[in-house]
């Protein structure tokens, strides 16, 4: 399935995700046990610990960042040498082209998939199976939304909306799975499912946490293992990667693989930590006969060298979204396109235009919990004040709200307008009440209205001095 772009009906798509109980309850649960989990991991051996991991591990992708074009090059050499196949992506049109035509040369029928945000944001699916192509997902929650022909609401947990019994339904509905509740017979419902698909696939498809420059290496994590079997089973691998996935040494992957899992999954090591170095050599019995790297910008070099370049350090690792009261709301579902939360607002408008996702940089309180949480600590407040900032300048913000804006400065820079604003909101919360007008409706609807002070600090501080011996 594509992902159709909706983000500018973020608002409505808001409203329904709040009314679902269902997805109320799976992504409060889900996102407050990630959080809750990662806190744990982090800090295992101590806060100061923790921040030195994050401190080392930003610095780790800002300097592969300082240095992309030389390290991409780099790169490049050492993936030829290791015997990767290396293609160069513009944009989604041409990555999937590309995978197209790499398919066609070797015959390929079936195709294994392992997550992969990046082949989301291409299309990749739905691409290969325009061409006549069978496309399995084989990451657990992968395989369920694509079962329910949906698009993943989370960075790590594609499924993270879903309840159980949800999960159950859509397992009877579409595979004739025997009706259970336990959990653990679903998973292994599925696991037999998907045996025959790893078996059968003619590709593998695959996406990269980390491209390791030094060595020309791919790096993947995972808790499944069905990365490997995607990797491995398959006469031939394509792996997708983001050009700002690229690291300088081992050494950086070493490091990155810690916070990673920890921020994620709350795991100090996922069950499954990958380097992969190319198609098999002939002394090997298994891997892939061919293997392919597409290195993809889509994007991503208009973002470099611009204020929201940290935006390319995210390692997707979920945190942000965990940690956000509004994802914890809403799921993913409401931004309307690839990436939902704080990274989500910040990602989508510079990917597909700010004026396609006007209501995104304002889905966030700027309460900071995201930048706090960030393993590479990317500042995404600042970025989403500077892309509302970016609105006013092009004319997108709504003519109220800059009127508002407006009146709001007339009545803070100047002393007597600023004191008349108290006294005015004093006595209209006397006449008022309980009932607010606008969007203060919106605030009292939910939560008492704090009352106003009957006295400005102005006042109390002339009282004050006055009484003074």
């Amino acid at each position: 399935m594509t992902v159709e772009l909706q983000s500018n009906d973020f608002i409505a798509l808001a409203d329904i995700a709040l009314s679902n109980p269902d997805l109320q309850h799976a992504v409060g649960a889900g996102t407050r046990g990630a959080y809750a989990s990662r806190a744990e991991a982090m800090f295992a051996h101590g806060n100061e610990h923790g921040e030195f991991m994050r401190r080392q591990a930003a610095e780790a992708k800002r300097r592969a960042l300082r240095q992309l074009p030389d390290l991409l090059e780099t790169a490049e050499r050492n993936l030829l040498a290791n015997g990767w196949g290396v293609e160069w992506a513009e944009d989604a049109a041409q990555a999937n082209q590309i995978v197209l035509d790499i398919a066609a040369r070797h015959g390929v029928r079936t195709v294994t998939k392992s997550k992969s945000m990046l082949s989301e944001e291409l299309g990749v699916n739905h691409a290969l199976e325009a061409a006549g192509l069978r496309v399995v997902e084989t990451d657990l929650g992968e395989y369920i939304i694509q079962l329910n022909n949906e698009t993943p609401s989370h960075i790590v947990a594609p499924v993270m909306h879903k309840t159980k019994d949800e999960i159950r339904d859509i397992f009877i509905r579409e595979l004739g799975m025997a009706p259970t509740d336990d959990a653990e017979a679903m998973v292994a419902f599925a696991r037999k499912m998907l045996r025959e698909d790893f078996l059968n696939a003619d590709m593998g498809i695959s996406g990269a946490n980390f491209l390791i420059a030094e060595t020309g290496s791919i790096g993947l994590v995972m808790n499944e293992g069905n990365g490997r079997m995607c990797t491995s089973m398959p006469r031939l691998h394509i792996a997708l990667v983001g050009i700002e996935k690229i690291v300088e040494t081992v050494e950086d992957y070493a490091t990155l693989t810690q916070v990673l899992p920890r921020s994620s999954t709350g795991q100090s090591l996922t069950v499954y930590t990958n380097i992969l170095n190319g198609p098999a050599r002939t002394d090997e019995d298994d891997g892939p006969e061919h293997a392919y790297v597409i290195l993809v910008d889509n994007g991503r070099s208009e973002i470099f060298g611009t204020k929201y370049a940290d935006a390319l350090a995210c390692i997707r690792c979920g945190a942000c979204q965990n940690a956000c009261p509004v994802y914890r709301s809403t799921g993913g579902h409401a931004y309307g396109w690839v990436y939902g939360g704080p990274i989500g607002a910040v990602l989508t408008p510079l990917f597909v235009g700010l004026e396609n996702a006007t209501p995104l940089p304002h889905a966030s309180s700027l309460c900071g919990s995201c930048k706090q949480v960030c393993p590479v600590d990317i500042d995404l407040p600042r970025m989403l004040l500077d892309l509302r900032w970016d609105q006013v300048r092009a004319g997108q913000s709504k003519v109220g709200w800059d009127a508002a804006m407006k009146m709001w400065a007339i009545g803070m820079t100047s002393p007597t307008r600023y004191a008349l604003g108290g006294k005015a909101a004093r006595a209209g919360q006397t006449i008022m009440g309980e009932y607010m007008p606008g969007v203060l409706g919106n605030w009292s609807k939910h939560r008492d209205f704090p009352d106003f002070a009957p006295k400005s600090f102005r006042q109390l501080w002339k009282e004050r001095k006055h009484v003074r011996p």
